[in-house]
């Protein structure tokens, strides 16, 4: 087993890169940390993500830059180090391939691509906790050296995260369904509301919040994530066309009912296939709605009190509908604490419904 020694060199300071090296400190791994932008640098140094100045030749180099200059800087650090090489790009045949053009011997290097972010980005968002029991995906080529593979793994583990290993191709078609795919999604509807009409926009809910909130990731960054990885992502979009088509040709028949369940019925089960808490499969919960006074506090007294249930809140989340006073929180539990929590608020006093 190749142990992670460190020096790592991060090369690439926003959000993936300054969490990386803020979650390899709390193991006391010496991190260098390397950016275009000395500001960016800098303010990962300051939140203690590691040092801007190390003298030692690095271990393992981690590249977090934007995805057209991944496989550039992959090259240039394999003929700068003998360092085994990685990098954090959400897609993974171009940087390989860019990196072939480049590179005489590509055996040190190991694509990786930790399933973990936020809508924000730059150092300032950077969390240590970022990939705590998040996937990690390694995706060795056919020229991999194994070792490298292991030490790729070692880092993986050592934030925190559950590695899995796929192939290349693989990879790029599995992140275009759960992550390129959703974004372009959310994106095209978010995209309606741009010139709705106030009227329309004060009938917001938590539904459109949902589906929405992807689409202000940021636009230049997705136009790399997505051009990148085209090919798996013009064959789902192919069959999502087909789909698109099939709902238009039901919504425009008078008996329209059996075939829009047939549509809709489809998208359960895909949902149910999602993985659920930590990974585990899937399980129907209950939604326990709380209705909350918009006053500060009464968040934590509702945690205080859930916490006293003895229920096990497994997930939640919070409706603050525009124009009203107080908001709708969604509790989320197993179906067998369902009435010992309702009964717990409801003698606290919250306005509870299931």
């Amino acid at each position: 087993m190749t142990e992670l020694r460190g020096p790592v060199r991060i090369v690439g300071t926003g959000l993936i890169g300054t969490s990386i090296g803020l979650a390899l400190a709390r193991l006391g791994v010496v991190v260098e940390l390397v950016d275009g932008n000395p500001d960016n640098a800098l303010m990962a140094e300051r939140i203690g993500a590691g040092s801007r100045q190390v003298e030692i030749e690095p271990q393992l180099v981690v590249v977090a830059v934007p995805p057209d200059h991944v496989g550039a800087v992959v090259a240039a650090q394999l003929d700068q180090t003998t360092a085994v090489v990685t990098d954090a790009a959400s897609v993974k045949s171009k940087p390989l391939a860019d990196a072939r053009k480049l590179a005489e011997d590509v055996s040190r290097y190991v694509g990786s691509h930790p399933m973990a972010g936020s809508e924000r980005n730059g150092p300032l968002a950077a969390r240590a906790d970022l990939f705590d029991g998040a996937t990690w995906a390694i995706t060795p080529h056919e020229t991999s050296d194994p070792q490298a593979v292991d030490l790729v793994r070692r880092l993986a583990e050592a934030c925190g995260a559950r590695t899995v290993e796929m192939s290349v191709a693989d990879h790029d078609l599995g992140v275009a369904r759960v992550s390129h795919l959703p974004h372009l999604m959310s994106a095209l509807a978010a995209g309606t509301l741009a010139d709705a009409p106030s009227s329309h926009l004060e009938l917001s809910g938590q539904g459109v919040r949902d589906v929405t909130r992807i689409a202000a990731g940021d636009p230049r960054l997705w136009t790399q994530i997505v051009s990148a990885n085209s090919t798996a992502l013009t064959g789902l979009l192919e069959q999502i066309r087909g789909e698109l088509d099939r709902l238009l040709v039901a919504l425009g028949k008078e008996e329209a009912g059996e075939e829009l369940t047939a549509i809709l019925g489809q998208g359960v089960s895909g949902a149910i296939r999602v993985p659920g808490k930590h990974g585990a499969p899937h399980i129907d919960l209950v939604t326990v709605l709380v209705t909350i006074p918009d006053r500060p506090g009464q968040l934590a007294k509702l945690f205080a009190d859930a916490a006293e249930s003895g229920a096990n809140v497994e997930d939640l989340r919070i409706d603050h509908s525009p124009g009203r006073p107080v908001g709708e929180v969604e509790l989320s539990v197993k179906p067998g604490t369902v009435d010992q929590l309702v009964d717990a608020l409801t003698t606290r006093g919250w306005v509870v419904h299931v």
